[in-house]
């Protein structure tokens, strides 16, 4: 799990292909990586990829085909910037949201503008996505957890102030550059409750009516 707060933004320093797969090398940037081990999980831009072969300053990863088909791994080149995050550990500060790091789509950003000193960035979502993302709620956009300001229909907006555009990749975010799009879990099993029939619609209701202050309908 990971918090959706970039510790780092690394550089991809060599692709290899493997059989359909690829094997990524990347520059660690300041990431601290004295208390992790070949193994360890670590999020590229929102994806949780397994880190391996640590040596000076790189790492190396490898992408399976399914992970290069839903996200945006396989348009990566080399000397592209990538956001780097490492795995929660129990005494970690919670900063952002709860993110599994299992990217659900890939967006694309349709405009971007100034907002104040923020900037305002808005992102189209693929349509089986865009019902899960809600204003005010959570999103994790390229591994970076943002507020949602506003939707409409397919599309929503979120502000990034001058420290998120100094720390991460965002800074890259232009009309037509695609996204990794990680939705807030709390959306996944609400679906899931209220799609099971029953006893899960049952209680996703009492989950929702608990929230608003209200009592169930009888």
């Amino acid at each position: 799990m990971f918090t959706g707060i970039i510790q780092s933004v690394g550089n991809i320093e060599g692709i290899e292909e493997i059989g359909g797969d690829k094997r990524f090398t990347i520059d660690l940037g300041r990431l601290n990586v004295s208390d992790i081990a070949s193994g360890d999980s670590i999020a590229i831009s929102g994806v949780c990829l397994t880190a391996i072969n640590f040596q000076a300053n790189t790492f190396t990863a490898d992408v399976s085909k399914e992970t290069l088909s839903v996200t945006t791994m396989d348009e990566l080149a080399v000397a592209d910037r990538v956001n780097l995050e490492l795995a929660l550990t129990p005494t970690t500060r919670l900063g952002g949201h709860m993110v599994s790091g299992h990217v659900d789509g890939v967006g694309e950003v349709v405009g971007r503008y100034p907002d104040g000193r923020s900037e305002r960035i808005d992102i189209k979502a693929p349509p089986e996505l865009a019902r899960y993302i809600a204003a005010k709620g959570s999103i994790c956009v390229d591994g970076v957890s943002l507020t949602v300001n506003e939707v409409s229909a397919d599309r929503f907006g979120v502000n990034i102030i001058p420290h998120t555009v100094e720390q991460t990749n965002l800074g890259r975010c232009a009309a037509g550059v695609r996204v990794n799009l990680e939705i807030d879990v709390i959306a996944r099993y609400l679906e899931r409750l209220l799609t099971a029939g029953g006893t899960g619609a049952d209680t996703a209701e009492q989950i929702i009516l608990a929230g608003s202050g209200k009592s169930p309908t009888v």
